[in-house]
Formats: structure tokens, sequence, C-alpha cells
């Protein structure tokens, strides 16, 4: 079976949010495109406590961009983003959210990071995603939403080292670049894994 997993589409990732990501709004209207093809959609959502030790306003002197040591990970600062309960944590309204058949909250811990919407950044914890997926019987994954170089792409790692076919909506993806290339390695990255690079108009799924 495959299912559509549409990654952490929320306010403070788009245009004027806390953490933008430039052009995340262009994701929208292929998400509500694609949510309609595929039996089975699943979404992630950011879901930070406001104490998260990856804000660099938790950390005295410290800035966003700049990378720490985070109970034994190596763990780059953001601006305070996708608090739970907060606007910014909403998925963005334009996005159809009707079609769901689950939504998968991370980076619920304070002292560890998630990008992945299979596991925190230590691998120490499961976020479900990976038990709901497999009681659908799923077995491969088309995976689109923000951001590019990081949630994206570790959620598309983390799929391919649990065994699914993954494939990659690119035009469904937007970057960070917290560094200038940053989403193009990325997707070499992911490519280099095993991950199928396509494009939205191209899929026929069935």
């Amino acid at each position: 079976m495959k299912a559509l997993l549409l990654i952490d589409i929320q306010y403070d990732f788009c245009p004027g949010g806390a953490l933008e990501v430039k052009e995340g709004d262009e994701v929208i209207p292929i998400a509500n495109k694609l949510s309609k093809q595929f039996e089975l959609v699943v979404a992630t959502q950011d879901w930070h406590p406001a104490d998260h030790g990856s804000f660099a306003a938790n950390h005295p002197w410290r800035y966003p961009g700049q990378i720490i040591d985070l109970n034994g990970l190596e763990q780059i600062l953001w601006p305070i983003h996708c608090v739970q309960n907060s606007f910014g944590a909403e998925f963005v309204k334009d996005l159809d959210t009707s079609n769901f058949a689950a939504v998968i909250q991370k980076g619920t811990d304070k002292e560890i990071d998630s990008y992945s919407g299979f596991f925190d950044n230590g691998h120490r914890k499961a976020t479900g995603l990976h038990d709901f997926l497999q009681e659908k019987g799923v077995d491969e994954v088309f995976v689109m939403g923000l951001a590019q170089d990081y949630c994206v792409k570790f959620t598309v790692l983390d799929a391919l080292e649990l065994g699914y076919k993954v494939k990659l909506i690119v035009d469904g993806t937007r970057a960070v670049n917290l560094k200038e290339g940053d989403g193009q390695q990325a997707l070499e990255e992911m490519e280099s894994k095993g991950a199928i690079l396509v494009n939205s108009n191209d899929l026929e799924v069935s």
C-alpha cells in the first residue's frame, strides 16, 4: 500500500512565520492535489514545548544558527517555533486536512529535537509513525513538505532505513538553506541512499 506523508506544513515554516522557509507556501496546492489521489494521507506536525532545548532563546548568549551539544547530540539552535497550541504550530488554513488519516506530532521532548517523522534525532524514541504505517500495510511512501534539508530529508532517510520504498516529491518541498546549496545537497543525499526523486505532475498513484 502507498501513503502520502505531508511534513510540517505549518504557519511557522511558511512566509511570515518564525522559521520561514522561502516559498514554503507554494507546496500547499501540491499537497491538496495529491491528498485526493492517495488512499492514506499522514501529516507530521512539529510540536515543541516552549522550553525546548533547540530554541536559541533558551540558552543565554546564544543565537539562531549556532551549534551546541544538547544531551550528547550536535544541535543547531533555531528561533522559537511551532510551540504547542500556538498559532505558528497550526497547519496552514489553506491546507486541506480533511483526508488526514493521522497526525504525528514530533519534537515534544524538550531534551531532544526531532526532525524525522519517525524518530527523534538520537533514535531514542519512536513517534509512532512506523507502527501506524505497518498496521495499514504500507510499503511505499511519497514524501513532501517542509523543509527539504531538515525534516523532509531525515524522514526520507529513516523511511529508507526502515525498508520502505520512498519517492520524494521534489516540487512539493522547499529548503531552509542555512548555507547556500543545502537543499540541493539534501536531494543528492536522499537520492544516493535510494530515494526516487519525482515531480507531482508525473505521479500515477494506483
